[in-house]
């Protein structure tokens, strides 16, 4: 049976939070992202709403803390508010030192473990999965206390939401050429005039002036139609390449690039294809 954890050992799992952080965390470890270590204590921090975790990470957690509690006798124990942990977070207080648990959970969670420790000053992590052949879920932080006592946490991966994919922009059609207005300087001059409106100008011809999302265009001489709407990025006027006629333009294909000419003026360019 484990022994009762001391008031002294309580001390040491407050100098582990903060030495912990000065390692950026459990979590930067377990990413595999190591940071410098730090001798200057941390910061006092405000406490944080702990994360909410799915279903199945929290089963995971508690699955592989069940089986390294059985191999390492470990005695659950508070884990240390400064580390910031998930809600399904399980600490364990292990009379062990760090070289004997490495390669004891190692060889306990067998082919749930996603590769080797990675090892960070003090600290050790380990990823790992409920069961084998998930995707990885929860790590194991494994930290000496001293020469026999050792911390061992296990919490969900904390996994950071992926970029968004760039996005259509609104009115643009799938599958035609269009140009950024920036793309046509030394050709066409273009000048926006805000509330969507964009006034292109090329020598020797009239003005056209284009909304955002219509097709119809007004001209000195009268209103002209636009076999596509022009649309925007926020930013920039991105122009359909069939529409660049209504400014007397010509349009030569040279494989995916273009050349685009105007009067005596011309640039070439690759077109976007949404």
């Amino acid at each position: 049976m484990a022994l009762p954890v001391s008031t002294t050992h309580r001390s040491l799992l407050i100098t582990l939070a903060l030495s912990s952080l000065a390692l950026g965390g459990p979590h930067a470890a377990a990413q595999g992202t190591p940071a410098p270590a730090s001798t200057a204590p941390a910061p006092a921090t405000p406490p944080t709403t702990p994360a909410r975790v799915a279903g199945t990470t929290t089963q995971a957690v508690s699955a592989v803390a069940v089986d390294i509690s059985a191999a390492a006798r470990g005695q659950i124990v508070t884990c240390p508010a400064a580390l910031k942990l998930s809600a399904s977070a399980v600490c364990l207080y292990v009379k062990s030192g760090a070289s004997t648990l490495r390669p004891l959970i190692r060889g306990r969670l067998a082919g749930r473990a996603a590769g080797e420790w990675k090892t960070t000053g003090k600290a050790s992590t380990l990823l790992v999965t409920a069961r084998v052949g998930e995707p990885v879920n929860a790590f194991v932080l494994l930290s000496a206390l001293a020469d026999q006592e050792s911390l061992v946490v296990v919490d969900a991966v904390q996994v950071r939401a992926a970029a968004p994919a760039p996005g259509v922009p609104a009115g643009v059609t799938r599958g035609q050429p269009y140009v950024l207005g920036s793309d046509l300087a030394g050709v066409v001059k273009v000048t926006p005039l805000g509330s969507g409106r964009f006034r292109l100008s090329v020598v020797d011809q009239p003005a056209l002036t284009v909304t955002v999302g219509q097709r119809k265009a007004q001209t000195d001489q009268g209103s002209v139609e636009l076999p596509l709407a022009p649309a925007t990025d926020g930013r920039n006027l991105i122009f359909p390449v069939s529409g660049l006629r209504a400014l007397g333009c010509t349009v030569t294909p040279a494989g995916k690039d273009m050349t685009v000419a105007c009067g005596t003026e011309s640039v070439g360019l690759k077109p976007i294809v949404f």
